[in-house]
Parts: C-alpha cells; sequence; structure tokens
C-alpha cells in the first residue's frame, strides 16, 4: 500500500511540473505586437476586397438558383422579384450608403498599400464634374479607394462634393453583387447614368471614369505609363451635353455662400473635366502580357469586345508570405493626384470638331499633371506618359 501511495504521489509531483513547464513555455512567447496585428489586419481588407469584386457576384447567382430548388425557394423569388422592381435604381445614382462608405475597413485597405490622395485645385459645390481616372491597372485600386471610400478624405479635400465611379454595366446585373456596388456610390458607365448624375441630381457631383478601361488593362505593368484615350471621347460629349442643371428661381442665401445645387443656367454654372493620375497602380500585380498578333493576344480582344472586360493573366502575393504568388496585390504606394478643373460649357449637339478641341484640352491637362508630378511620386524625370 505505501509503494502504490509512494507512486502516485510521484506521478501528481511529474504532472504538476509538467503543468508548470507549459504555462513557462506559453508565457515565455511573445504576443503579437500592434504592428503585427495592424498588418494582419490590412491584409484581411484587401484579401475580403479582392474576394468580392472576384466572386461575391457569382457566388451569390449560384447560391440563389441552388435555393430555388430548395424549400427556401421563396427567398430567391422575392429577390428576384425586388430586382425586376429596382431594375433603374442603378442609372439613377443607385443607394449611396454613408456609413459603408465610413468603413473602418477601409481605412485597413488604404493603409495596406498605402493610398493618398493629392489635391492641387478646388472644385467648387456650384458644378458639376468628370473626373478621368488613370491608368485602369487591374483592379482599379487608386479609383476605388479614393472615390468609393472616405478613408483618403476626399469629402474634406473637396468639402460639398459627392464622387461617384462608374464600372460595367454587367456588374449590376449580378443579385447581391449590385446592392454592393450601389451602397458605395458605384454606378454604370452608361449615357443614361452619366447623364442623370450630371443633370437630375443637382450640382456637386463628381463621376470618377476610368477612361482606358478594359483595352488598357491589358497593357498594365510595372514600369509602363501607356493609356487608351486618343479615341476616348465620349466622356467630353457627355460633358458638353450636360454642361449645367436648370431648375427654378435660385433661393435667397447670405452673401458669400456656396451657390443652390439648383440654380438657373448662368455662364458660372457649368460642368468641368477633371484629370487625374494614380502614381503606382501598375506596379501592384505582375501581368504575363502577350505580345500584338499571337493567338493569346486574339483571344483577349474577342473577349474582351463579347464580355466588356479583359481577361488578364496576372499574379501578385499570396495570402502567407510576400515571396509566394497569389491574387492579392504587392503593397505599393499608390498617390492619386486630382489636377486642374478644364471647364466645358454647355452644347447639347455638339460637333466633332467641338469633340476634339475640348478632349485635346483635357489631354493636355494630364500631361501636364504628369509632368509636374512624376518625380514626386517614384518615377524618374524621363518618364513620359504616352497617349495611344
Amino acid at each position: 500500500m505505501k509503494t502504490i501511495i509512494a507512486a502516485c504521489s510521484q506521478n501528481l509531483s511529474g504532472s504538476r511540473a509538467s503543468i508548470q513547464t507549459a504555462l513557462r513555455t506559453l508565457l515565455a512567447v511573445p504576443w503579437p505586437s500592434q504592428r503585427d496585428v495592424r498588418s494582419a489586419l490590412q491584409l484581411l481588407a484587401v484579401l475580403q476586397w479582392v474576394l468580392s469584386f472576384l466572386l461575391l457576384g457569382t457566388a451569390s447567382l449560384l447560391l440563389l438558383i441552388y435555393l430555388l430548388f430548395t424549400r427556401l425557394w421563396l427567398i430567391p423569388a422575392l429577390y428576384l422579384a425586388w430586382i425586376v422592381f429596382d431594375w433603374d435604381t442603378p442609372e439613377k445614382g443607385g443607394r449611396r450608403l454613408p456609413c459603408l462608405r465610413r468603413w473602418t475597413v477601409w481605412k485597413h485597405f488604404r493603409d495596406y498599400f498605402p493610398v493618398k490622395l493629392v489635391k492641387t485645385h478646388d472644385l467648387s459645390p456650384s458644378h458639376n464634374y468628370i473626373i478621368g481616372s488613370h491608368p485602369h491597372g487591374i483592379l482599379c485600386v487608386g479609383a476605388f479607394c479614393n472615390f468609393i471610400t472616405g478613408s483618403t478624405g476626399f469629402e474634406e479635400l473637396f468639402p460639398g462634393i459627392r464622387s461617384f465611379l462608374t464600372t460595367l454595366a454587367g456588374n449590376f446585373r449580378l443579385p447581391v453583387f449590385r446592392e454592393y456596388l450601389m451602397s458605395g456610390g458605384l454606378c454604370p458607365v452608361t449615357r443614361r447614368a452619366i447623364g442623370y448624375l450630371l443633370s437630375q441630381k443637382g450640382t456637386g457631383n463628381a463621376v470618377a471614369i476610368v477612361i482606358g478601361g478594359a483595352a488598357e488593362s491589358l497593357s498594365c505593368r510595372p514600369g509602363v505609363t501607356t493609356l487608351i484615350l486618343k479615341n476616348r471621347k465620349g466622356f467630353v460629349r457627355m460633358a458638353l451635353q450636360h454642361g449645367w442643371v436648370t431648375g427654378g428661381p435660385p433661393p435667397p442665401r447670405a452673401p458669400g455662400a456656396p451657390a443652390p445645387r439648383h440654380c438657373p443656367p448662368c455662364p458660372l454654372c457649368r460642368a468641368f473635366l477633371v484629370p487625374s493620375f494614380s502614381f503606382g497602380e501598375n506596379d501592384l500585380f505582375r501581368q504575363v502580357v502577350f505580345e500584338e498578333g499571337s493567338w493569346m493576344r486574339s483571344i483577349q480582344r474577342r473577349f474582351q469586345k463579347m464580355m466588356g472586360f479583359a481577361p488578364c493573366v496576372f499574379y501578385g502575393r499570396g495570402l502567407t508570405s510576400v515571396r509566394s504568388r497569389g491574387f492579392l496585390p504587392y503593397a505599393r504606394p499608390i498617390t492619386t493626384v486630382v489636377g486642374e478643373p478644364v471647364p466645358v460649357p454647355k452644347v447639347e449637339h455638339p460637333s466633332r470638331e467641338l469633340v476634339d478641341r475640348y478632349h485635346e484640352l483635357y489631354v493636355r491637362a494630364l500631361l501636364k499633371l504628369f509632368d509636374e508630378n512624376k518625380t514626386k511620386y517614384g518615377l524618374s524625370d524621363t518618364d513620359e506618359l504616352h497617349i495611344l
């Protein structure tokens, strides 16, 4: 009996010592630093954004189709009925949710790269604006972060201005994804949607258009500053056709107060073309660029004409390591510089010569913006902006 008691006591002592050793080892492990926690949050913020844009629409569509053949068929049926009823909302400015634009996750998203917005000239809330966003890049990170989220302080830099960003109209045909896009201020890149924002929602609206589009994304790679712009003139015609907003008599206002959002047409109340350039946008991914005339390039071109976007073969960093390959963008600084507004009068039926004249003025303003800021944000003095 004494032998048994001694053996049990020895086992208990050994177990107690093992537990104490394990606790000491656990306490000796260093806790994540604040920097590590911030890095993890930034990575998760970018991950959710990439997955949302690449998978949310398709996954939601497949889920609704699946639910149609289950006992929960009423849920997708009611939602599809709602989409039919709500079909034209994206063309009328969507449903902006300020709380979503101020979502804390966007600050972590901004800090991952980081993204910075630079103002060079004031934008008066008495006018409307079409902001040309260059370059397209792979996923338009700079345009999204600056014009859709409030993380870079657009509303503080340009008080009284509401920013919108246009994207492919087909994205608003995907269930759930369309609600996600509209809540942030995205709208279809169609004449009807842009015209509504410039003529039916008063003044103080800035519609950002990524003018190069899918064709420009095919040539996106680090060190390349080539834009598809020479024959892209529809945005200039839209600005000319929506030069100002008409309305009733202006309400009285105190001296020095900004002009009301609905006022009669006058030479001072017109649309403006505003160039912007995101330095560093093309450095976020590595793309396999196929030569012109190759069969892969022809497939990309045909797919672009049919679907509206180009299937780029690109890669970025992996989820667990910067050295691994994956679909997340590299952490490279992006600086979006908003340039000098180009005033545009209202001409309901602008001639080709008039469109060409204001297109040339816009290109000059863009080149000036690029040349004055390229050495400040990562480019050399010899780098040139090539416009095709």
